[in-house]
């Protein structure tokens, strides 16, 4: 399991290096104006229906499913239901895509609903939101595609294929931007043919592994209807972090146009720790833990879950504190250039920092929510995720509320410290409810693993904080030294928090399952 999360990581930074250059070139070209904030609004409400019937909630519900039939070594009834969940899939994201095309208007209305009513960003919203909703299709068979990879541990293409949509972006942003009304469409234009792109690359992978799915429509289906009844509950649960961010958008409409472009930002910032071992450990141990329950394997499947939620501490505690401690640094370094200004480098690194709190917790969920979901038991999170938005929408009044009224430039924080505490809850609560059905028992030793992590820990700040004190202000820097300074206080902080672990006794042979 460590090497497959090594393979996907390794994937996935590759494709998180050409998301960088994407929002490098966006944020020279467009800033954080108005428009910037309808791409953005236009993009995260397809986004947040591709985590539905894309990565998250699908996935969750078809490749316990697959796994299962796998494990039966039935081949011929595996390709039936593939072929009738492709059909069923592809019939209803169709239906979905037309519905949201059609109804763009009022849906942008909807989520910039605390915006004045006369906002440039209103319509705006609507015409990206015709020309993005059709990506849903593409991607919608591209993490069907992927799903099947993933069920025969084949992870490094999925993960690697995310690359082609920030290239058709960048692409996008370069070739379109010039020739069209309002630049900023080029991004939208180039998010469908990311879609494209990425279905063309992965269905033809999985017929080199010998399985070609038929688009075969039959609602009712037990195959279909499985992955159906899996799938509902799921859709709260695995995507509450998307849909906390889509209450975050809607506040953000009350506060200046540019504070969703800074939100957007400073969550791009915070995906990176998250895509690179949250999401590659839960991907990867979701297959592990389906065919181990399919097996019985209880005493298997807690002790895959123990090193899942192991591995992504050891990772997540220094990912957070590192964003934290560097975030006016980190988006000076990365977007302060051309459009994007001083100020703009202050907003989003306000934000980074308040949402860098919820980053272990967020990394915690990615691997708690697998073991619902392998041994098919999808109700159990959708009621924490239920609990989970209710407080976000609570806590985001609580906060923002009062910074709006009081004239606080930064009040957008309050959206990001509302993010981030959800998220500390959603991961309290699916870990009580795993304890409470005595589906996980902790390994020994765990005690020793959060002093090692605690230590070498207060080692890194020191060292980053004494760095960053000694360097002054970065957004006064030129940009060949912001980046020569960030790397160094970065590779700084890195070394000595993995030499303190070594020194704590901490060997590579602890992070094997």
């Amino acid at each position: 399991m460590l090497r497959s999360s090594a393979v996907f990581s390794a994937m996935t930074l590759v494709s998180r290096v050409a998301g960088y250059v994407r929002d490098a070139v966006q944020a020279s070209l467009f800033g954080a104006g108005p428009a910037m904030s309808a791409f953005v609004v236009a993009y995260r409400i397809p986004n947040y229906l591709r985590r539905i019937f894309a990565e998250g909630s699908f996935s969750s519900a078809f490749v316990p499913v697959l796994s299962e039939l796998k494990e039966q070594g039935d081949p011929k009834a595996m390709q039936e239901v593939l072929d009738h969940v492709a059909g069923a899939l592809f019939a209803v994201v169709v239906i979905v895509s037309g519905l949201g095309m059609l109804a763009a208007p009022w849906i942008a209305r909807l989520f910039l609903a605390l915006a004045p009513a006369d906002a440039e960003t209103i319509p705006l919203t609507a015409e990206m939101l015709r020309i993005t909703f059709p990506y849903l299709v593409f991607i919608s068979m591209t993490a069907l595609a992927g799903g099947v990879l993933n069920t025969f541990r084949h992870f490094g293409l999925p993960a690697l294929t995310p690359v082609l949509h920030n290239l058709a972006v960048i692409a996008a942003m370069l070739l379109l931007a010039g020739h069209l009304d309002v630049p900023e469409k080029s991004m939208a234009w180039g998010v469908l043919a990311a879609g494209i792109l990425q279905v063309l690359v992965l269905w033809p992978a999985m017929g080199r592994l010998g399985i070609r799915p038929r688009l075969r429509f039959n609602l009712r289906h037990p195959g279909v209807r499985k992955v159906g009844r899996l799938m509902l509950p799921t859709v709260f649960s695995s995507s509450v972090a998307q849909i906390n961010v889509l209450v975050g958008t809607m506040f953000a409409a009350l506060l200046v146009p540019a504070a969703q472009s800074w939100l957007y930002y400073s969550d791009r910032l915070t995906e990176l720790p998250l895509g690179l071992f949250g999401v590659a450990v839960g991907t990867v141990i979701l297959p592990q833990l389906s065919r181990q329950h399919a097996a019985k394997d209880e005493a298997g499947y807690s002790k895959s879950l123990d090193w899942g939620l192991r591995i992504v501490l050891l990772v997540g505690v220094p990912a957070a504190l590192g964003l934290a401690l560097l975030a006016e640094p980190l988006t000076a370094s990365l977007f302060q250039r051309g459009r994007f200004t001083a100020e703009d480098s202050h907003m989003v690194g306000a934000a980074l920092m308040a949402m860098s709190v919820g980053i272990p917790t967020f990394m915690l969920s990615k691997v708690l929510l697998p073991a619902f979901y392998a041994r098919q038991d999808t109700r159990t999170p959708m009621r924490v995720a239920i609990t989970t938005v209710i407080a976000n929408v609570i806590l985001t009044i609580a906060l923002v509320t009062p910074l709006w009224w009081l004239g606080v430039p930064e009040a957008h924080v309050g959206i990001a410290v509302a993010t981030a505490l959800a998220g500390v809850l959603n991961a309290g609560l699916l870990w009580r409810h795993l304890r409470r059905q005595g589906l996980y028992a902790p390994a020994q030793g765990w005690g020793r693993w959060i002093g090692r992590i605690v230590v070498a820990a207060l080692a890194m700040t020191a060292v980053v904080v004494a760095a960053r004190e000694a360097i002054g202000e970065w957004s006064a820097l030129p940009m060949l030294w912001r980046w020569t300074w960030l790397l160094a206080v970065v590779a700084a902080g890195g070394l000595a928090y993995g030499a303190v672990l070594l020194l704590m006794g901490l060997r590579p042979r602890h992070l094997r399952q």
